[in-house]
């Protein structure tokens, strides 16, 4: 925030939103549930960024966020909702232990975590891994 924002056009936050703020964060919500908070917080930060507020300076949002996230083809932004998008990322990972299971990644989680029954069955124990 600062006087570089002030002179970024709408197709610039836009692709500066997608590359950094959105995309940063996906390796650790490949492997990581964030919590919600954070990701409203995240959501937050970039909400402001786009329609320019500052911290105690509130501006009308002419557009809700869930129809931001909406994609392109159906004629709007195409922001990701950051919760939804962990939870893809997570769901893939859990995809490929599903479908790999000669994978060192899977022999380590199946060892700690899942050792009398398969990957879809498996109960969240007393200490899971954030992973």
């Amino acid at each position: 925030m600062g006087w570089k924002e002030k002179l970024l056009s709408n197709a610039g936050k836009e692709v500066l939103i997608k590359a950094v703020a959105q995309a940063v964060p996906s390796y650790t919500m490949s492997c990581f549930k964030l919590p919600n908070t954070l990701c409203d917080k995240l959501t937050t930060m970039v909400r402001q960024f786009w329609w320019g507020q500052l911290k105690d300076e509130k501006k009308v949002a002419w557009l809700s966020w869930e129809k931001m996230c909406l994609p392109k083809e159906k004629g709007e932004m195409g922001f990701r909702d950051l919760r939804l998008f962990n939870l893809t990322l997570l769901a893939k990972q859990g995809w490929r232990l599903q479908t790999n299971s000669s994978s060192l990644c899977y022999r380590v989680y199946k060892a700690n975590y899942f050792p009398s029954c398969d990957f879809v069955d498996a109960n969240l124990g007393c200490q899971p891994s954030f992973a």
